[in-house]
Parts: structure tokens; sequence; C-alpha cells
């Protein structure tokens, strides 16, 4: 049984990892130009701080029995109203230090990479501080030991990631992307905002550990309304079906920004709020089963529309779809599948992140051009660049030793173990994941170079190379430190719980296919597009090409079910309003005008008619009066 125990020695520190970044966002922000010259490097100083406090405090976790690892600290008393009562307190255990160290390191060098990416942009220290700002709400996302905490963090992702995609604001494509970003994700908000009031009503606290604790004697269908409402959030933040349409346009935000958020660390707090709401969907099978099916309805999407995409940033963010479905995935597997899920978004933080930053080191020496059909042989011009992003790529495909290799494989195996048959179609998704991959680094740094003549490719300054460099060794050898090493199941297991039955099969068996699978999809693409010429102007495809480059319809089927009926519904209201609420308001003020117009001719300014009309009510009174006494 887990322990909670209170926050001493360097734990004490804890509101220290979000105070750094939040304090580095305000003073960015609200210091104004004066601290353009020094301000990106109080960013980047901030994140690498609090990064270093995490590193400390994971080493200090280390040497707790695992029982006493779950450390709270309340900092103070937020709301008490009535029986509601929530605390302004954090909670740092096995699953929410792995998060932090994330967020940290991979964020500082984020930070660092971005001050070579962003050294000519004009307004570099408002972008430093919305990261920091991102950072630091991101940090309070997983650090909340109560449901209403987390929500204001998951608000102030919400915010962070709107201010950051539409950074280049001057750009119309920014700033509707932007847009779109921020009310797809509202209606996943929605879904969390209503799932804190039902887990209050059924539980009469919103605090983790109490929520928790009394799961098991709620109702089945109490649980599972919670479990929904909660994938609804987590469908939006981390761009799974049916909310997925808005991670595709958030391209347009500069490429650290799709590193930080689209790859790292934003699209994983879906993944997060399953995990850490394990208790729920362990007594919700329907709940649990929804999430299956979301994460494979995504892994498969987000796969094909990868493998059709010319803008290396969109293809990646297919990808990152793609990959985060597997780990949504694998937490609807249940006690088998929680680790693992965890295990891939730590692996996919750190390659998909080299990979991003990559990209953008292939823009920053192609005069910004994402179009992958002008790029080709690139390796013999931006040779770090190249063997970086091959790092990434072996990891993510699914290449031993390489990272991703070890946690993707563990998903595949949780699957078999449940369930044939979605075992089977998540190994058919690495095919494709060797497919689309393939593509992309023969269409970037092979075959015949496609480039415009005014194009002078490069390699990237030493600061922004540097990042690529780290994020590729993690690339290599993460997994194998978090398996081995780190021992990630058993780490994990206090917090997500972790069991495990037999397959049918050995794993080798499980392993081989996968790699037989992943070669043949990777075979076909070095032949369709490293064997062959590219051509510069994108073919018109089959009808399933077509589709992926419109991002399988998505926008067209939100149009039809959402934009339109809503847009319909206000021209009804507006139309209401105009004939009925205005029509009403105009009539009275009509009427009152034109018996005033009536009235006012009753004032003429002279005297004596004032005088006859005295007179005349004077003898309508006494007539009256008469008439009263007469009868």
């Amino acid at each position: 049984m887990t322990e909670i125990v209170p926050a001493e020695g360097i734990f004490a520190l804890l509101w220290v990892i979000i105070a750094l970044p939040a304090a580095g966002a305000a003073i960015l922000l609200f210091a104004g130009r004066r601290t353009n010259s020094w301000g990106p490097i109080l960013g980047v100083l901030t994140v690498v701080a609090s990064a270093v406090i995490s590193v400390v405090m994971l080493l200090a976790m280390m040497d707790r029995p695992a029982k006493e690892r779950t450390v709270v600290q309340n900092v103070y008393d937020w709301v008490f109203v009535g029986s509601f009562q929530a605390s302004f307190a954090l909670q740092l255990d096995q699953l929410s230090i792995v998060f932090v160290l994330l967020i940290t390191i991979v964020g500082a060098l984020i930070h660092i990479y971005s001050l070579g990416y962003m050294s000519h942009d004009p307004d570099r220290r408002k972008f430093f501080g919305y990261l920091n700002l991102f950072v630091a709400a991101m940090l309070v996302l997983v650090l909340a030991n109560n449901y209403l905490l987390l929500y204001v963090g998951w608000e102030g992702v919400g915010l962070a990631s709107y201010l950051l995609i539409g950074f280049w604001q001057h750009k119309p494509s920014a700033a509707a992307a932007a847009k779109k970003a921020f009310v797809i994700n509202r209606v996943g908000d929605v879904g969390l905002s209503l799932a804190i009031m039902l887990i209050f009503v059924t539980f009469g606290s919103i605090t983790f550990q109490d929520v928790f604790g009394q799961a098991s004697d709620a109702s089945e269908g109490t649980l599972t309304a919670i479990g929904l409402l909660l994938l609804l959030a987590a469908a939006g933040k981390s761009a799974q079906f049916p909310l997925q349409a808005w991670l595709l346009d958030a391209m347009e935000g500069p490429t650290p920004v799709s590193a930080l958020i689209h790859a790292a660390t934003m699209v994983t707090a879906g993944v997060y709020l399953i995990a850490r709401s394990n208790a729920i969907y362990d007594a919700a099978a329907w709940a649990a089963t929804a999430v299956v099916v979301v994460g494979l309805i995504t892994i498969f999407m987000g796969a094909i529309i990868a493998s059709a995409k010319d803008d290396i940033k969109k293809s990646l963010a297919g990808s990152t779809m793609s990959q985060i479905g597997y780990m949504v995935f694998a937490a609807g597997l249940g006690p088998i599948g929680y680790v693992y899920a965890i295990f891939h978004l730590l692996t996919h933080g750190v390659f998909k992140a080299g990979l991003f930053l990559g990209a953008g080191s292939v823009m920053h020496g192609m005069n910004d051009n994402v179009n992958m059909r002008r790029y080709g042989a690139l390796r013999g011009v931006m040779g770090v660049t190249f063997v970086t992003f091959m790092a990434g790529y072996l990891a993510i495909i699914g290449i031993p030793p390489f990272a991703g290799f070890w946690s993707k494989d563990e998903i595949i195996h949780a699957a078999f173990e449940r369930n044939s048959i979605i075992g089977a179609a998540a190994i058919l998704a690495a095919g494709v994941t060797g497919f689309y991959m393939t593509r992309m680094i023969a269409m970037t740094f092979f075959g015949k170079k496609r480039w415009k003549d005014d194009a002078h490719p490069h390699e990237s300054p030493s600061v922004m190379t540097i990042p690529l460099v780290l994020l590729a060794l993690g690339s290599v050898f993460l997994g194998m430190a978090l398996l081995f090493w780190g021992d990630i199941k058993d780490w994990l297991k206090p917090v997500v719980g972790y069991e495990s039955v037999p397959t049918p099969l050995p794993t080798s068996f499980y392993i081989a296919v996968t790699l037989i699978v992943v070669i043949i999809g990777a075979i076909i693409g070095w032949v369709m597009y490293a064997r062959r010429d590219v051509p510069i102007e994108a073919p018109t495809g089959n009808a399933l090409t077509r589709a992926a480059r419109q991002d399988l319809y998505g926008d067209a089927v939100n149009d039809v079910l959402v934009v339109q009926p809503t847009y319909r519904a206000a021209q009804m209201i507006t139309t209401f309003d105009n004939k009925a609420v205005d029509g009403f308001v105009n009539w009275t003020g009509t009427f009152v005008g034109d018996l005033a117009r009536r009235l006012r001719r009753s004032q003429s300014g002279f005297a004596r008619s004032y005088a006859l009309s005295m007179v005349g009510g004077a003898l309508i009174v006494a007539i009256a009066l008469v008439l009263v006494v007469l009868s």
C-alpha cells in the first residue's frame, strides 16, 4: 500500500519547479522590451534549473522504499465552499516524476535550440515567455494532486498552445490554426469539466487519493460515464479521433513549438489523464474498450495521413497522431498496458522531439521550405542533421536497439495478451510507420537534389545541432535504459498497476513478425521514393492518397456535422432576434414615438390655447359634478 508522506528535504522545493518557469514567463511578458537582450537566456535558465531540481528529486526518490515515494506538498488552501474543498497541492510520485523529467529536460533542450532558430525574430522575447508559460502550465497539470488543479494546468496548456501556434499571427493561416486548436480543445475541456463535477457528486471529493480509494464502491454505469468524459478530454488534448483535426494545422507555429507541444508534452496530456485515472478505467470495462477503439482508429488515421503529406512537419504531425494513438491504445488495455503506454510516451517524447527539431534544421538550411519534393540529397550538406534524424527514424520504426523498438514492441506484445486481432492490427500499423518514415528520409536526404537554384542548404549552428545530438543519443539508449536499468515496469507499478498474462506464442515470435512487417514497409517506401525519381509536383494519386492529403476529410466531416448546423442555428437565432425580439422592441419605440408626436401638437406655446384648455377642463369637471349630484 502506497503511503503519502509530506514534502521534506529536497522535496520541499517541489513548488519551485513550477515557480521558476512561471516567474520567467511573468518577467518576459510583463517587463517589456527592456528584457529583449537577456530575456531568451532567462527563459532557458529557468527551465534548466527546474530540470536540475527534478533530477535531484528523482535520485532522492530512488533512495526511498517504493511505498514511501508519493510526496504531497500543500502549498495553500485554495477553494473551500461548503462541502467542496480543493487545495493547491502538488503530488510527486513515480508517474508524475517521469513526466516532470520529460517536460523539463526535453523542454530545456528545445529552449536552447530556439536560441538559434528564433535568433532573428523581433519578438523572440515574447516567444520564450510563451514557452515558459507552457512549461509551467504543463508542470501544474502533471503535479496536481486533485482534478480541479489538474484542470487549471490543462487550461493553461491550452492557452499557451493557442499563443504559440498563432505566434506568427501576421500569417492568416497561423491565426486560423490557433483558433482551430483552441476551439476543438474546448470541446474536450467540456468533457473534463463535466467529469470533475460527476466525480465530486459521486465521491464527495476531487483528490486523487480519495477518488481512487472509493472507485470500487461506485456503480459501473457512473464510472463508465466518468471514463467516457475523461476520454473526450483526452481526445481533444492528444489529438485523437474524433478531435484530431487541429494537430495538422498547428504546424503553422514555429518548429520548436511543434517539438515541445505537439511531440513531447501537450499531446501526451491525454495519455497522462487516462493513466492517472487507472482505478476508474479498471472498474469500467466499456470505457476502457472505448479507449482501445479510439486509439486504434487514430493509429491508422495518423499513419495514412503521414504517408501522403509532402510537408515535412505535417507528415511528422500525422506520425504524432499515430504514435499517441499507440499510447492511448495501450492505456485502454488496462493493467497490462498502462506501463507500456507511459514507456512509449517517454521514448516517443525524445525521438519525436529530435525528428521535429531535425525538420526545423532542414527548414533552416532550405529557406523555410517545408516541401519534401523540393529537398533530396541533403545528407551531403547537412551531415549532423542527417545522422541525428536517422537515429530518430530508426527509433520510431522500431529497429533494435533503438528506443522505439523496446517500447512499441511491448505495446504490441501487450495487445496480443489481450486479443490477437488488435495485436495484428498494431503490427500492421507498425509496417505503415516503416513506410511513411522511409518515404520521409528518402525524399529529404537521398536521391537527386530537387531544390531551386536560389536555395543554399547548409548545416545549422551548434546551438541547434547540440540539442539534436543529445536527443539522438536518447533515441538510441533511452529505451534500454528505462527497461533494463530503470526497470520501468517496477517503477510505475505502485501507481498504475501492472500484470502480465501468457500469450499463445513466445515473445520472440511477435518481435520477429513485427520486424519483418516493418522492414517490408520500409522497403516499399525506399523503392518508391529513393530508387525512383521523385516528381517535384505531386501526382494525383489514388482515392486514398487524395483523401489522406485532405486529412481524411476530417475538416469536411466537422463542417457537415458541426460547423454548418451551428451556422444554421445561429442564422435562425439571428432571424428570431431581428424579427421577433428586435421587432417587438422597435414596434414599442415606434408606438411611443407616434403617440408623442400627436401629444406634441397640443403644446402650441400660446397662452390663450392653454387658458382655453383650462376653461374647457373646468367645464367638464363642473358638468360631471352636476350629473353626480342630480343622480
